[in-house]
């Protein structure tokens, strides 16, 4: 007998077109809500104007060759990277405990990839109208009508990418300059070339890759299931109460009412399908929680909508945890704080978000440093007295030029010798450090071991410092 050949065995999988239904509902304009919300702040942010003393004049930008970050009233320097880790940590600890709460609804409603692949589907809707519309065109051979829909719609999926791209290089100096000379070609080339590679990126991830990015690409969607715990809200389907003993069945013959399909062993669910076309990762809820699914709650609009429409009890797709679908009789569904791990994880953002917010609001305009200079430690001078000498560091974190006075308190008048450097001028977000000598007779030196360098800015009347230091001679104990 001929054997049979064996097939051949493909390591990647065509991709399937996911053609999503669109679905009304509280889950859907909770979406659009955040949508709405998430393009205004960041398509607009570049363009709103914000006085500054010195620096570009807009809310939020990134001064490149002054080497700073204003965030309206709030400027910040290389310096302050410690606030960039801080900001880090709590928006990893913010990601766990949200997704020990609610799973993974970060993806569904907030993450750049769903958002803008969000929208792009919405242009295709309106461009090519709902599901059964697109699927025609799919299916119908090239010509006229297909040309121009799919040529409008990939001209719209392009203008878009191209705008994100350029709205993200606006945040890097004054928005109105930088596209004035962006469109006159005298744009600096790292704008060019951040813009077409940003546009390129946008425009294959939201337009072709869509949920293959969360499924192949997006390291989030593979480890979150460590951090789901029975407790955890995940969008899921009630087996027992949609499929009963006998499965689901579409609403045929006898089967219309709940009574008649509760008799007969059937279950709530008429197996529609509308769920698994409402989905934009194109997933079948049914078939039990899976990596791919992002929460976004469609499939739970598309359900209810459903069961409202045939008289069926709403709520047989919802977000509920695994440890209330296995009672007999689950309670309303509710997030269950109380629990070791969510109490942790809100513990450690408190906490750091208060000492963020405290560091940032305690900040001053200037940072500074003393420190005495070791070799020699102290100089005996012809004429007897000793001399120790200081180097004073000064930092201007304003967006202003400021002048600093600086003196000293508990030594003799006279003592303080600063050069031709009586006030050191400091420009924004530079420093400077002024040499400082201080010289005593051996009687004046054993009578002031120690003493204070005052730093007073001349423009600023709040940013002052009193920095104790020591003065060494023969007799100091080293």
């Amino acid at each position: 007998m001929e054997a049979n050949a064996e097939e051949p065995m493909h390591l990647y999988e065509k991709r399937i077109p996911i053609v999503p239904r669109w679905v009304r509902g509280k889950f859907r304009n909770f979406k659009s809500a955040v949508l709405v919300l998430a393009y205004a702040i960041y398509f607009v942010l570049p363009w709103v104007p914000w006085h500054r003393l010195s620096g570009i004049n807009q809310a939020v930008a990134f001064d490149m060759v002054g080497r700073r970050f204003f965030i309206f009233g709030l400027t910040v320097y290389p310096q302050n990277v410690f606030w960039l880790a801080w900001l880090l940590f709590i928006a990893a600890v913010f990601l766990f405990f949200m997704t020990t709460l609610l799973g993974r609804a970060f993806c569904g409603y907030f993450c750049f990839q769903t958002l803008w692949t969000d929208f792009f589907m919405i242009i295709e809707r309106m461009v090519q109208g709902d599901r059964p519309a697109r699927l025609k065109l799919l299916k119908q051979p090239w010509n006229g009508e297909k040309l121009l829909k799919i040529g409008t719609t990939h001209t719209l999926f392009l203008l878009t990418s191209f705008w994100t791209a350029m709205t993200f290089v606006l945040y890097f100096g004054y928005a109105p300059q930088i596209l004035h000379d962006f469109v006159t070609g005298n744009g600096a080339q790292a704008a060019y070339v951040a813009v077409i590679i940003l546009t390129l990126s946008t425009y294959i991830a939201a337009a072709f890759m869509r949920e293959q990015i969360c499924q192949f690409v997006c390291p989030y969607g593979r480890f979150q299931s460590v951090m789901y715990e029975p407790e955890t809200l995940v969008v899921t389907y009630e087996y027992r109460r949609g499929e009963g003993e006998k499965g689901r069945a579409g609403m045929k013959g006898d089967l219309k009412t709940r009574e008649a399909r509760q008799a007969a062993g059937h279950g709530d669910c008429i197996d529609c399908g509308i769920c698994v076309q409402v989905c934009p990762v194109g997933i079948d809820i049914r078939d039990g929680l899976q990596y791919r699914c992002i929460s976004c709650g469609l499939c739970i609009d598309a359900c209810n909508g459903v069961m409202g429409s045939v008289g069926f009890p709403k709520g047989l797709i919802r977000y509920d945890s695994e440890i209330n679908m296995k009672k007999d009789v689950p309670d309303n569904p509710h997030l269950n704080w109380n629990r070791l791990k969510v109490y942790g994880y809100l513990v450690a953002l408190v906490v750091m978000t208060s000492m963020l917010a405290v560091s940032i609001m305690h900040r001053t305009d200037f940072e500074y440093s003393v420190q005495q200079v070791r070799q020699p430690l102290f100089v005996v001078l012809s004429s007897g007295k000793i001399r120790n000498r200081y180097e004073i560091h000064l930092t201007n974190d304003s967006d202003r030029d400021q002048s600093f006075h600086i003196s000293t308190e508990d030594i003799p008048p006279g003592s303080l010798d600063m050069g031709l450097m009586q006030n050191a001028v400091v420009h924004p977000g530079k420093s400077v450090i002024v040499e400082a000598s201080v010289e005593m007779d051996p009687e004046e030196a054993r009578q002031h071991k120690s003493f204070e360098f005052v730093i007073q800015s001349q423009d600023i009347e709040k940013d002052h410092a009193e920095v104790k230091v020591s003065f060494f001679s023969e007799n100091s104990q080293i």
